[in-house]
């Protein structure tokens, strides 16, 4: 399948739902100059294109109770197929993390996880990384400060 071909109203459609997904279909007219009906027009393309993947609200981490951010270092036991797959179930299945990535390097995968305080970030690591047996070594760093947190994409035309 062939990636479809975003043209610059395309973009800044996308760019003014990525800061405010709630937009109106007039709202969007009157932000990229075309008539509401083209705007949802293309809106509901760029939907089944699954260029736009959904819509969610930002909650507020730390006052919806998850004041501590984790950065984690994962190397697996053995590097199997099978070993790989128990790991990405054991990450589908945890809510408090947030992200997954498999590297190149010295470690397998770095995990973004969030916790209510040290004590859950301790029972996180023990009662489950360390206790899987995909799982051979974490390393933690726990984030200080956040200095960007986006999704937004660099879509703006100009």
């Amino acid at each position: 399948m062939s990636e479809p071909t975003l043209d610059r109203y395309d973009r800044t459609l996308l760019a003014a739902l990525q800061h405010d997904g709630r937009l109106t279909n007039n709202e969007l007219s009157e932000r990229i100059g075309l008539s509401p009906s083209q705007c949802s027009r293309r809106r509901s393309r760029l939907e089944a294109d699954g260029l736009i993947a959904g819509y969610h609200a930002v909650i507020n981490r730390e006052r919806a109770g998850f004041a501590l951010v984790s950065i984690i270092s994962v190397t697996l036991a053995t590097h199997t197929e099978g070993n790989a797959e128990r790991f990405a179930r054991l990450v589908r299945a945890a809510p408090n993390i947030l992200e997954a990535h498999a590297l190149t390097g010295e470690m397998d995968y770095s995990i973004k996880v969030v916790t209510e305080d040290l004590n859950a970030l301790s029972a996180f690591i023990n009662g489950t990384l360390l206790a899987h047996e995909a799982v051979q070594n974490v390393k933690t760093a726990i984030v200080l400060n956040t200095l960007k947190d986006t999704t937004v994409l660099p879509l703006e035309t100009g």
